[in-house]
Order: structure tokens, then C-alpha cells, then sequence
């Protein structure tokens, strides 16, 4: 059952205590509804950091243009999602593999199974980003629900030291993250339905915004042609087809020459620049 908890640190906190108690004793339908009903808030809080990611993104669009890298941090679940994203943007947008780049607490191994008191360390996360070569060239976005996690404070406070643009995405205000972030988001969702929960809510949230992020920075960069993927990575079947159904609609041709002129160029972009040249 649902409980009142209007104090504000309820209200600001990502450990105040859930509105909801007694969880054990709820019903599969009356739990997934109270988890429904808390996840209806996330776009909503989402909303209202729009102001603040249209300054990191408008930062960040330059220093690609000159050739800089994005980079993330994090640990647990939002090193993780930086991952994801980090990784989804070469096949979706056909950018090279070191050009967004996701660092995790604990390294690799810790994308499948969390290691212990790996992001404790406040120096390791600029290890880490140095053997990258990391520079001013670069942006460094680090992720973290609590705002506190040493590992992605210490990044952005070493980062900032040698004049690398931060930014930060956090899920409570007044954090220290934000005090090492040149372009702070904090995005308050509030109390998880499982407190301290913050793969729910606070998860949800730093995946949307980070989908926004990279999303309008490929944009800006010209990756997009009207609202199509027309540098991805022709990595399986049903990208061959909607690759090929995206040179038909711009060519208008059938779907044989389509087929043949991606075959022949290997990039929707190409193809449909080459035959319109």
C-alpha cells in the first residue's frame, strides 16, 4: 500500500525511504502497478533538465567538430548504461569506435558482475581515461545516481584540473559530482519503490537523458539526413533491408537496384549520394 512522505529529503534524496511499504506483502498485480505508477514521473523530471542538457550538448558539438572524443564514467548500473550508449553509437551512426567512449569501476569484468569497493578508489577513474590519451580536445560526462561515487568524483575533479570540459548526470542536487561538472544535469526522480533502488528510477532517468545526449550530438554532427540512420553499420538482415528500403524512398527506385546499389557502395549514405551526383 501506498504511504505518505512529503518531507524534502524524501522528496530529493535517491536513499529516502519509498512511498511504498510492506512490499512483501503486496500483490504481483499491486507491486507492478506501484512500480508503473513511480516510473510515470521519470519523463516528467526528465523534462525539466532539458535547459540544462541543451548547454552540454552545445558545448560538447564544437569539440567533436574539432575531432574531441566523449567520454563516461561511472560505476554499478550507471557505468553500465554509459557503456551501452557509448556502444550503440558506432552501429547506429556509423561513427569510429573510439569516438564515444564508456569506462566502468572495476573494468570490463564489472559490466557482468559488480567488484567489490571498485569505485571507492578517487584516483583510479583518471587512470583509467589516461590510457586513452584523454585531452583538452575531449569531453568527460560522469554518471552517478548518488552524486557521490568517488571513482566518477575523482575523474571529473582530475579531469577538470588538466582543462577537460565535465559534465555530470546525477539524481540529487547540491552533489559532488555537480561541484566538478562545468554542465551539471541533476535530475530528481525522488525516492525509489525499493529504497535506494537507484537501477529503477534514477536508472531509467540517466538512460533517457543519455539517449538524448548522444542522440542530438550525432545529430548535430550530420548523421543523420532527414530523420534517418544513413551512416549504420550494415551489421545483419533487417539493417540490409532498411537500408535498402531507405534508398528507395530517396531514390525511388525498386527494391532490386536498391539492393544493388547498397551492395555496391556498402553505405546508405553513399549510395544515394553517388547516384544523385
Amino acid at each position: 500500500m501506498k504511504k505518505k512522505d512529503h518531507s524534502p529529503s524524501a522528496r530529493l534524496t535517491t536513499e529516502s525511504p519509498s512511498y511504498y511499504d510492506n512490499l512483501e506483502k503486496m500483490s504481483t498485480g499491486g507491486l507492478l502497478r506501484g512500480i508503473n505508477e513511480e516510473d510515470k514521473t521519470v519523463p516528467m523530471a526528465v523534462e525539466k533538465t532539458i535547459p540544462m542538457i541543451e548547454r552540454l550538448v552545445d558545448a560538447i558539438v564544437p569539440r567533436m567538430e574539432q575531432g574531441g572524443r566523449m567520454f563516461y564514467i561511472g560505476a554499478g548500473t550507471s557505468g553500465r548504461l554509459g557503456i551501452v550508449d557509448a556502444s550503440e553509437c558506432p552501429p547506429t551512426y556509423g561513427v569510429p569506435y573510439d569516438l564515444v567512449i564508456g569506462l566502468i569501476a572495476g573494468g570490463d569484468q564489472a559490466i557482468r558482475r559488480a567488484v567489490e569497493f571498485a569505485e571507492d578508489d578517487d584516483d583510479q577513474a583518471w587512470k583509467d581515461l589516461s590510457e586513452y590519451h584523454i585531452s583538452g580536445q575531449d569531453v568527460l560526462i560522469g554518471i552517478a545516481a548518488s552524486g557521490r561515487t568517488p571513482y566518477v568524483v575523482g575523474g571529473l575533479r582530475d579531469a577538470r584540473k588538466h582543462g577537460i570540459l565535465t559534465g555530470c548526470i546525477t539524481c540529487n542536487t547540491h552533489s559532488e559530482v555537480a561541484k566538478y561538472a562545468d554542465y551539471p544535469i541533476e535530475v530528481v526522480v525522488g525516492p525509489e519503490f525499493v529504497t535506494g533502488s537507484t537501477r529503477m528510477k534514477s536508472g531509467t532517468a540517466q538512460k533517457l537523458i543519455l539517449n538524448m545526449i548522444s542522440t542530438t550530438v550525432m545529430i548535430r554532427l550530420g548523421r543523420v539526413r532527414g530523420n534517418k540512420m544513413v551512416d549504420m553499420q550494415l551489421t545483419n538482415t533487417k539493417l540490409v533491408k532498411r537500408g535498402v528500403n531507405m534508398i528507395m524512398a530517396e531514390l525511388d527506385v525498386d527494391e532490386a537496384e536498391a539492393g544493388r546499389l547498397l551492395e555496391k557502395y556498402g553505405s546508405v549514405r553513399l549510395a544515394i549520394d553517388s547516384t544523385r551526383a
